[in-house]
């Protein structure tokens, strides 16, 4: 259920507001170009802007517009575990079919604090639950040991590995349990991931180039891997594009040249530099989502 090419979606904004309009066509659109699943309010979403009302909407809008086409897995971590509770208590009110939990930031938890953070919300909410892993982001690495004692409790079914480190995800499928979910958080290791048992990625760049990494995936199930192959180099220069600089800066500044989003951002996020901004127009004319000169 929760495998392929997943969707970090970026959040639009319109004059200090979520645009939900932009949001229902972002969905649309990458439901209609084969994405398996969808993730509101993770990194990519700027959750860390959103007020409380904002982030419970943004969740509860991505379920509505969904359907259930594809599930939506409610980006609901915190550096709080009391918060992580209660805005993963709201999306499975909402009707989330999962939820991703970022590793509590800032507070750097011992191996045994990340255990019992993620054992307390587990016992809260039956929803099953995705753990995430970006130490880039957090400053605190959830070791392959940690990963295989949380793999045991009933409702948390998976992670999301953005460490880039291909002998920690080896380690976490070898030491999880059986069945135990690992998608790629870095979509240039999503191809490699898959080599060795992954299941997926949750995907940045699939929000410009939905189709593109959901072929590569279904091209690896179906045993064609010159094809899975070509796809991964192929998107190579687009996946570089996309962490130019701060990641969601240039995603969403990809999505607003495609006129599929305003360019808004939250501060302390800032507009892209002008010289990324050519770097990032001539790589998205290469791959024909823009015209030339945009």
């Amino acid at each position: 259920m929760f495998t392929g090419s997943i969707t970090a979606l970026v959040t639009p904004f319109k004059d200090g507001r979520v645009d939900e309009a932009a949001f229902r066509r972002l969905i649309e659109f990458q439901i209609s170009n084969g994405t398996s699943g969808l993730v509101p309010c993770g990194t990519t979403g700027e959750s860390a802007t959103l007020s409380y009302e904002e982030h419970n909407r943004v969740i509860e809008l991505a379920i509505e517009i969904a359907n259930k086409r594809v599930p939506v897995i409610a980006g609901t971590g915190s550096n709080s575990t009391d918060e992580t509770i209660m805005l993963t208590k709201s999306a499975e009110k909402a009707g989330a079919e999962s939820a991703l939990l970022i590793t509590p930031y800032y507070n750097k938890p011992t191996q045994q604090g990340l255990y019992e953070h993620y054992k307390k919300v587990a016992e809260e909410v039956s929803i099953p639950l995705i753990l995430y892993n970006v130490p880039g982001r957090t400053s605190v690495n959830m070791l392959p040991e940690t990963v295989a004692r949380l793999s045991e409790i009933k409702n948390i079914i998976g992670i999301k590995e953005a460490t880039g480190d291909l002998k920690q995800v080896s380690d976490t499928i070898e030491f999880s349990k059986k069945g135990f979910i690992v998608l790629s958080g870095d979509d240039f290791t999503t191809l490699p991931l898959l080599t060795i048992g992954g299941h997926g990625v949750i995907s940045v760049t699939s929000n410009i180039a939905p189709a593109m990494m959901s072929d590569m995936i279904n091209a690896f199930r179906a045993g064609d891997m010159d094809r899975a192959r070509e796809l991964h180099y192929r998107l190579q220069p687009l996946h570089r594009a996309m962490f130019i600089e701060t990641n969601p800066v240039p995603v969403k500044t990809a999505l607003a040249m495609m006129g599929m989003v305003g360019e808004e951002l939250r501060l302390p996020l800032v507009a892209l530099s002008g010289a990324n901004r050519a770097k990032l127009a001539s790589i998205m004319s290469g791959f024909g989502l823009v015209p030339k000169g945009a």
